[in-house]
């Protein structure tokens, strides 16, 4: 009882910096892009609810640090709306407003009232932020510590497996699966996880010669250290472990920032594919998260970063690279998230915004207003679907049940 409420305390202490780290960038994206387009800002906010500090600068915008840290908000002069969807009698009255308080040139500083490839480009800076965070966090980490890396290079098969099955070798070196270049054992485990199931044709050197194999993952509970028992696709290769089978990389900043946006990309790539394959009903839905589910991988990692400190200040190095490392991929996901075609997202807004550049009228008010209700709907849908998951994953819905019965 005592480890599970430490694992708790844990989770929430790792997630709120990590959560906060991640939206105020995001958020900080979009607040960026309006002031380059000298967009009319109210406020920016770190954290929600009423503010605990909060000032002015020169250009009118209230800085706020509010009393619940979950992230933060920006809100341009004028909006209102909770959709930013201001329907046509709205923006009349707003218009009229602005022109008798400021003046008509002061119309244009507004978003609602901005070109449409300007009000596309304040939105689309929030997850492009996020993405950029990514890169910079994964840089920061190759160049500051290097990485080390074992070749996917075949030192066992074991028994009855896909491996066995499909004619591996001791000895074989992968270098490829289906094109993608294999430059790691951890590469392609990553690479075969999400393919239980699926036949993958991987090149591989054997001694002098390259030459083709065909095989099929196939679906394995392993119990991960941090997502904890999973179903996922499994080779049966065992790699090289020895002392001299270990190799350290070092990164210089151009090769970090390149090595920082191939991780990005990757995870964005194998995000695409994990979709694709839920959807299609080829794997569970069991493995969607919710808050929850990711505060606890955040606490996990934390826990994982402390192992083996021999003192405070290396456990504490050992937890901060880790939590960095959480926020890059959680930073790829809001990234990603957000860009997806539904209203309530950015990703919703910058589709209204390309039929009207196509109509050259924007999109009816209420057409929106009711995609947003439906965007809102489903969002929240999928937030509860995965927040069952959490509660199912960590027990939650058993040990109540076990106080009731």
């Amino acid at each position: 009882m005592f480890g599970a409420a430490l694992h708790v305390l844990i989770s929430v202490a790792a997630y709120i910096p990590v959560l906060g780290l991640v939206v105020t960038i995001h958020e900080l994206g979009h607040f960026l892009a309006a002031k380059w387009l000298g967009t009319a800002i109210d406020r920016f906010s770190i954290g929600f609810g009423r503010a605990i500090v909060s000032w002015r600068d020169r250009s009118g915008v209230e800085w706020r640090i509010g009393w619940l840290p979950f992230g933060g908000y920006v809100r341009f002069a004028g909006d209102d709306n909770a959709a930013s969807i201001p329907d046509a009698e709205e923006l009349k009255t707003l218009r009229r407003e602005i022109a008798a308080r400021e003046g008509p040139r002061a119309v244009g500083r507004y978003f609602h009232f901005k070109p449409t490839w300007q009000r596309a480009i304040i939105v689309a800076a929030g997850p492009i932020a996020n993405f950029i965070l990514a890169i910079a966090l994964f840089a920061g980490i190759l160049m500051a510590f290097g990485h080390d890396m074992v070749p996917a290079r075949v030192a066992e098969i074991t028994p009855n497996s896909a491996a066995a099955a499909a004619g591996f070798r001791s000895g074989d070196l992968i270098v490829a699966a289906d094109g993608h270049g294999i430059g790691a054992f951890d590469d392609l485990q990553q690479y075969v996880r999400l393919r239980d199931g699926v036949p993958i044709d991987f090149l591989v050197r054997r001694a002098a010669a390259e030459i083709h194999i065909k095989a099929t993952p196939r679906s394995e509970l392993t119990n991960d250290p941090v997502a904890g028992p999973q179903l996922m696709g499994r080779l049966g290769i065992v790699p090289p472990q020895g002392p001299g089978d270990l190799i350290h990389e070092t990164y210089g900043p151009l090769q970090a920032v390149g090595g920082g946006a191939q991780r990005t990309w990757h995870m964005v790539t194998t995000t695409v594919y994990f979709l694709g394959r839920m959807i299609t009903g080829q794997v569970s839905t069991d493995s969607l998260r919710g808050p929850l589910g990711i505060a606890s991988v955040a606490g996990k990692v934390a826990e994982l970063g402390a192992v083996g400190a021999p003192d405070l200040s290396s456990l504490l190095l050992g937890v901060t690279i880790n939590l960095l490392q959480v926020s890059a991929m959680i930073s790829v996901s809001l990234g990603f998230m957000n860009l997806l075609p539904l209203p309530v997202l950015d990703g919703g807004h910058l589709l209204f915004y390309a039929y009207e550049a196509v109509a050259r009228r924007p999109l009816a008010a209420k057409v929106q207003a009711a995609g947003y209700r439906v965007g809102l709907a489903l969002v929240l849908g999928l937030m509860l679907f995965a927040t069952w998951n959490d509660l199912q994953r960590q027990h939650v819905l058993h040990f109540l049940g076990g106080l009731f019965s």
